[in-house]
């Protein structure tokens, strides 16, 4: 029997952090990268992105098999959105059922989701503060996809009239962050 040799680890992606880990980008000289983080093993990629100023869960392994199922086969993943005001039932309703974004140009209707409202959750503070309730109320939201389109999250937000001011992934599957902090890295097994 074969053993497998790859690699499986759960990230914290802090705030400010690029979801890769080189760029061709001059003009990326102040970025930070994955790989500032750990020393993962040569070949390493992560499965899927967040994008900068996102945080939570991402997942990183050196198996293309692994990470192209996790991004095409439905995997559920809840992201936490800190939203600006007091988000409403028809706005979480309208999140539910789907609602129009932009996607490289073109509209897109996303697919009908889990969406809606939560407690503020016990998450560390993040890196670069958020405007506090003294600007205006903020609602906490939990949505629930299987797709995953670029900043999908943070336009569907914003379709509904509550514009995303902190996001953060925290499942992907039955993985979470929860008892992780920022930065924190954990070897997982494959869980598809």
């Amino acid at each position: 029997m074969e053993r497998n040799t790859n690699f499986y680890f759960k990230l914290f992606k802090p705030y400010g952090y690029v979801s890769q880990f080189i760029t061709n980008d001059k003009n990326a000289k102040r970025k930070r990268f994955l790989g500032d983080l750990f020393p993962f093993p040569e070949g390493t990629m992560a499965v899927g992105r967040l994008d900068e100023p996102s945080e939570g869960l991402l997942f990183l392994t050196t198996d293309g098999v692994f990470s192209n199922q996790i991004c095409s086969t439905g995997v559920q993943k809840e992201y936490y959105a800190q939203v600006d005001g007091r988000i409403t039932d028809e706005a979480i309703a309208a999140l539910t059922a789907g609602v129009q974004i932009s996607i490289e140009g073109a509209t897109y209707t996303t697919l009908p989701c889990i969406a809606q409202t939560i407690e503020i959750p016990d998450l560390p503070e993040r890196a670069k503060k958020i405007r506090d309730e003294r600007h205006g109320p903020t609602s906490w939201i939990s949505i629930t996809l299987t797709e995953g389109k670029f900043r999908q999250v943070r336009k569907m937000t914003a379709a509904v009239g509550f514009p995303t001011l902190r996001l953060v992934r925290f499942r992907i599957g039955t993985e979470t962050i929860a008892g992780m902090n920022p930065g924190d890295v954990q070897p997982i097994h494959p869980i598809y």
